[in-house]
This record gives C-alpha cells, structure tokens and sequence, in this order.
C-alpha cells in the first residue's frame, strides 16, 4: 500500500462519524440505495440500518460499480421495525423520520450534531406512520416549487450534507480532508 494510500485511510477512519447513522425504510430500487450509501460514506457515516420486507433483500446491491460505497459502510439488514428501532435506539439517542406532518420541524432547526438516526422512506410512500410513531420526531426539507417531494437519494444528500455543514461548524471533522 502507498504512503498516500495509507494516509487516506487514516484520515477517513480519523473522521467517522460514529454518533450518526441512516434508516432506510422499504427502498424498492437498488440504485437509489446505491446513490445514498455513496452520500452515507461521503460525510464519513460508517454503518447503515436497512429495513425491508423479507421479499426485498436488494441482494444486487453496490454490485453495479467497483467504487461502491457498500465496501465501506456496514450495513445491518432487518424485516422488522421494533426490532431494527430497538438496535438503532441502543447506539443513538434521537431518531428523525422525514415524514412531513403537521409537528414537522424543519431540517435546518434540528441539531444534527447530536447522537442521530436519520430515516427516509420508501419512494412512493414514503416513511411509515409506524416508524414515524417510533421516532423522536419528523423534518421536512424546505422547499418553494410545486412539487412538494424529492427522490429520496437527493433528500438523503441534502439531509447528509447539511448534517456536514453543521458538524464541520462543531469541528467533528478532525482531520478534513481538502
């Protein structure tokens, strides 16, 4: 392995996020379970929560790039939500579901610097009301245009790369690499 190779890694490992990780909730396309490990791995999230139906194990994914993000994340798959809920509640301290309701609070008002489970849900659905029942509460991404959703690989970036922001800001990001 090069020096430069060596350090990467040191750097990468040296920045995990340990206090942070993502649920997600009955995804159906592989490709946007792909798109989000790569913004997962990106802010330096180490492991993810899977929860799917048993007839939905995405057994294809990351194996469409070499690049794949799944060589780097562990991923913990689950058929049911308590227990899934269960084994994320005895890592982190609040979970937060983007279900937008009527208690929704915006993305850009949660601390995300906190012990944190982020959820998103399953694309035409989105987050169950039972895994949202189960959280701390829910956020919604601000928006102005007509279409009041987002794909869910590019609400998982943009709830991830805020998280960043602000976790930067709090210097979690020891040894940022530029």
């Amino acid at each position: 392995m090069t020096p430069e190779r060596e350090r990467r890694i040191d750097d990468v490992k040296a920045n995990r996020q340990n206090d942070l990780t993502v649920i997600f909730e009955n995804l159906d396309d592989p490709h946007n379970i792909s798109a989000c490990l790569r913004s997962c791995d990106a802010v330096g999230i180490g492991e993810i929560y899977i929860l799917s139906s048993p007839s939905k194990t995405n057994s294809k994914l990351g194996k469409k790039s070499s690049a794949s993000a799944s060589k780097w994340i562990t991923i913990h798959h689950f058929f049911d939500l308590r227990d899934c809920v269960e084994a994320v509640r005895r890592r982190y301290s609040k979970i937060y579901s983007t279900r937008l309701t009527e208690e929704s609070v915006s993305l850009y008002d949660l601390n995300l610097t906190e012990s944190i489970a982020l959820v998103f849900g399953n694309e035409h659905s989105g987050v169950s009301p039972e895994m949202s029942n189960l959280c701390n509460g829910n956020f919604l991404i601000p928006q102005v245009g007509m279409i009041r959703s987002l794909n869910v690989s590019v609400a998982c970036a943009v709830t991830l790369y805020e998280t960043f922001r602000q976790r930067m800001l709090a210097d979690r990001y020891p040894r940022l690499i530029k």
